[in-house]
């Protein structure tokens, strides 16, 4: 799963197990993703359009087994799901 929530509106949650992949990082470099994976993205919630705009995105340039996750965290916290801080990038 990819949170592609841009800066803007980013809360500093994920869904366990996810990752952030920012909307406006995704183009021709997006990096360590398989084109056959199976990728879900989601954003704030069903009013956030990112995730379906990174689902096109991600269609366009080849990924094969894209979808959307509309409820997106707004849902997942509702359902009474916990949701995670990302980790720290690695130091240089």
């Amino acid at each position: 799963m990819l949170n592609v929530q841009t800066d803007k509106f980013f809360a500093g949650e994920l869904i366990p197990g996810s990752r952030r992949v920012p909307l406006d990082a995704i183009g021709p470099g997006t990096p360590e993703l398989a084109k056959d994976a199976e990728i879900v993205t989601y954003c704030g919630g069903p009013a956030c359009s990112q995730s379906i705009e990174a689902a096109t995105k991600l269609t366009e340039l080849g990924y094969t087994n894209v979808r959307t996750y509309r409820e997106g965290l707004e849902g997942w916290k509702a359902a009474g799901n916990e949701v995670v801080a990302p980790s720290p990038a690695p130091a240089a």
